[in-house]
């Protein structure tokens, strides 16, 4: 009996064992099933990864100046792309530590790092450790979303032991370096570097390493910027960290710790705002958005970073005193003292670039003014520094009341609760001294070139990018006035004048075949001067001598040299012509006067001179490609008559400079354009000044009172560095005496005798005697009507 219970026992067990293992089979079976079926749900749609062996970032496309110098850039993501071999040791090293210190060893899945963690989080109650390595978070970073789901985890960990399979682990690393984010716009460590420590990659400390190492697991929580004390902990983390992998030792984590940090964002604020936009435009035609924002191109220019900051500054000054002599506008606003705790009175959250600030009176006595600066700062202004306010503008129409008095007190232009426009006295915000101030509304523009390449030096587009991004100096056409009347007096030369021909300066008038109107032309004296020379009528823009020169020597020819001279704008068929009607741009009208600077050859405008792409191979260079567009005699002959118009013409003011300089000045009708264009032998430089709206500037404001001033206040700075040279003279070029009166050689009854220039075969022969007529002095073309109107003012 016992016998058959023992065997009944052993078959039970038996039995129960086989269920056991079927069990244990079928569970695991299940497992299996579950698991490839995860896998698969997981493998699908999963990106292919050939590419990963041509991996290209979004990279910097950065812009350099004449001297190398970085003046802007464009990206998507702001990424310095470093190869692994040039990232320090240091850092790579403490990124391992902190990040995934067996690196080296896993297949891209860390099993037992899994288990730690799991471990870790369990003690804890809570996740506070990680458990996906390097590799992971390069899949993470380039394939998939940051979604927190089950199915994002299996795909990042098939997706990383794939890519273990294609890469190395040391491209991996680079790759991972150079994609991840260190917060405040930086991707990847060559960035990262600069934003933090102002410094190439290849510079940092340990301790510097160990704050960069802390930033990706939280950005904005480390940042040393925002959270100093945390960056901080975050640093001694890291180290602590390399010291447990056997990276450093204890000694050089504490020396590490111990070293004073010093951070410095490298600031990324533009120098040249109109002329970076250029060259975005131009790259973004050539090589497409994608490569200029993501290819990683360098870019060189031709900017001077030296003089794009001294024309900011000219063009900025002289804006600024042109819009006090237009007169005040008035206060910004007006508020109620009690108010400014809950409405205070702050400039716009886009700072002004030029400083100025916006303040609201608090008190009034006759003597000055005090005021509460961006609600925080207290300060007052003097009466002398709000003087220029005598003069106010009112729906811009001059108050011809007391307002126009210039005796006024404080009292009188500024009361409690005024919200106006202020600058610092001293360039101290806290020393308290403030100068009544306001935002220019008109604009203005400069460009400089080098006359020998053609090479853009500098280019201001107007007063402010943020407020207006046309670019005023190469796509605003605007008539130059007498700025364009070099051009008439070269073609002139051409024709075998000189600059001692005669040309009338008399009344005459014109009727338009067209539509019958009249057209009399008049000089900006409003009187004529009878028959002078081709010099004279140059040096003191003579409008009614231009004007019958041009009709001597053929509009066409005129506008022939100007094609060749680089204007390509629209230019009047008729005589207005010669008083610059005709609307050109800035830097047309500029590097035609380059021409006569540079002997006769024209090269046209450029502002790149070379673009590489991410592997140094050059993508474009600029060639030059010089082109004769006037004898070196006239370009020498039209220079020396423009040097007279600032020895002692309408742009003496640039006589303080003391350089041989050249240039000629211009005004439209109602003083609405005021222009001076000029030139050195190695700088030329064109100024504009005027309203969009097409308006005028104010009473006698001309080129010679707007528009010199800014010029001469840049070409004093901007040649200053540049060595002195006199325009050369060329062989054919001769020296005779003349007779002012007569253009010919000197006779015994000769008054007024002066040393001329020629082209050589030009020069006089033979004296004669002055005979002038009195019709001479009222010559008249055609007789219109006595209701004759008369021309537009162009000086």
């Amino acid at each position: 009996m016992a016998d058959k219970r023992s065997f009944r026992t052993v078959l039970k067990n038996v039995l129960f064992s086989k269920k056991l293992i079927i069990g244990i089979a079928l569970c695991c079976g299940l497992m299996l099933g579950g698991l490839i079926g995860i896998l698969w749900v997981g493998t699908q749609g999963l990106p292919s990864l050939e590419s990963l062996q041509d991996y290209q970032p979004s990279l910097i496309t950065r812009v350099y100046s004449d001297e190398g110098d970085v003046i802007g850039q464009f990206f998507v993501e702001r990424r310095i792309y470093i190869p692994i071999d040039g990232i320090p040791e240091s850092l790579i090293n403490a990124i391992i530590a902190v990040e995934d210190s067996r690196f080296f060893e896993h297949p891209g899945l860390d099993v037992v790092g899994i288990f730690r963690a799991a471990w870790t989080n369990l003690k804890s109650g809570g996740k506070v450790q990680g458990a996906s390595t390097i590799t992971q978070q390069l899949a993470r970073t380039l394939f998939l979303s940051r979604e927190r789901t089950y199915k994002r985890k299996i795909r990042e960990l098939i997706l990383a032991f794939k890519m273990e399979l294609v890469l190395s682990k040391e491209k991996i690393l680079e790759m991972y370096l150079n994609q991840i984010y260190f917060g405040h716009g930086a991707y990847g460590v060559g960035s990262a570097s600069q934003t933090y420590f102002s410094k190439d990659l290849s510079e940092i400390t340990l301790s510097e390493a160990a704050i960069l190492a802390g930033l990706p697991k939280a950005p904005n929580t480390y940042s040393p910027y925002r959270n100093p004390e945390l960056a901080k902990n975050r640093q001694e983390h890291v180290l602590g960290r390399m010291v447990q992998t056997n990276f450093i030792s204890k000694a050089e984590a504490e020396d590490a710790i111990a070293a004073e940090l010093t951070f410095h964002r490298k600031s990324l604020k533009p120098i040249a705002s109109y002329f970076l936009e250029h060259i975005r435009q131009t790259l973004v035609a050539h090589y497409g958005e994608t490569m200029v924002y993501k290819g990683g191109l360098q870019v060189h220019t031709t900017l001077n970073v030296a003089m794009q900051k001294a024309a900011d500054e000219a063009v900025h000054r002289g804006l600024h005193e042109l819009d006090k002599r237009q007169g005040w506008r008035g206060p910004l606003d007006h508020r109620a003292l009690t108010d400014l705790a809950e409405n205070p009175v702050k400039s716009p959250d886009e700072p002004n670039p030029h400083g100025i600030l916006q303040a609201i009176v608090t008190n009034t006595t006759k003597e000055s003014a005090e005021i509460l600066v961006e609600n925080i700062y207290k300060g007052h202004i003097a009466l002398a520094d709000m003087a220029w306010a005598h003069r106010r503008l009112k729906h811009g129409k001059e108050v011809t009341e007391a307002v126009l008095r210039k005796n006024l007190t404080a009292k009188e232009i500024l009361k409690p609760g005024d919200v106006i426009e202020v600058s610092t006295k001293y360039g101290d915000l806290e020393a308290g001294e403030f100068v009544l101030d306001q935002t220019p509304l008109v604009q203005g523009s400069l460009l400089a070139l080098d006359p020998r390449t053609g090479a853009v030096l500098a280019m201001v587009g107007g007063y402010d990018f943020q407020r207006s991004e046309f670019n005023r100096a190469i796509t605003a056409r605007r008539q130059p006035g007498s700025a364009y009347k070099p051009i008439i007096y070269a073609a002139a030369l051409n024709k075998g004048y000189t600059p001692a021909s005669l040309v009338l300066d008399a009344p005459v008038v014109y009727e338009q075949k067209d539509d019958g109107e009249i057209w009399k032309p008049e000089n900006y004296e409003k009187r004529f001067f009878g028959m002078i020379s081709l010099r004279e009528a140059l040096r003191h823009s003579r409008n009614a001598a231009t004007v019958r020169l041009l009709e001597q020597i053929g509009v066409q020819d005129v506008i022939d040299l100007s094609t060749a001279l680089g204007i390509t704008s629209p230019l009047s068929q008729d005589l207005s012509l010669a008083l610059g009607s005709s609307s050109v741009t800035l830097q047309e009208i500029t590097s035609a006067y380059g021409v006569f600077a540079n002997q006769g050859l024209w090269l046209p405008p450029y502002t790149i001179t070379m673009v590489k792409n991410l592997e140094g191979e050059v993508l474009e260079q600029h060639i030059f490609e010089p082109q004769l567009a006037v004898s070196k005699e006239t370009a020498y002959l039209v220079t020396n008559m423009m040097m007279d118009v600032i020895q002692s013409g309408t742009g003496r003011r640039a006589k303080s400079i003391g350089r041989p300089l050249a240039g000629k000045t211009g005004t439209t009708n109602s003083y609405r354009d005021a222009w001076f264009v000029g030139y050195a032998p190695n700088l030329a430089t064109g100024v504009w000044v005027g309203f969009d709206g097409v308006r005028t500037l104010g009473r006698l404001e001309s080129g010679a009172h707007a528009a010199l001033p800014i010029w001469t206040d840049y070409m004093g700075k901007a040649l200053k560095p540049l060595p002195v040279t006199t325009f050369s003279i060329p062989e054919g070029i001769r020296f005779a005496q003349v007779d002012t009166e007569t253009g010919k050689l000197p006779s015994t009854h000769s008054t007024h005798i002066t040393t001329e220039v020629f082209a050589e075969g030009t020069e006089p022969s033979k004296p004669i005697a002055p005979k002038p007529t009195p019709l001479d002095f009222f010559e008249m073309d055609q007789i219109g009507p006595s209701s004759a109107t008369a021309s537009p003012l162009f000086e």
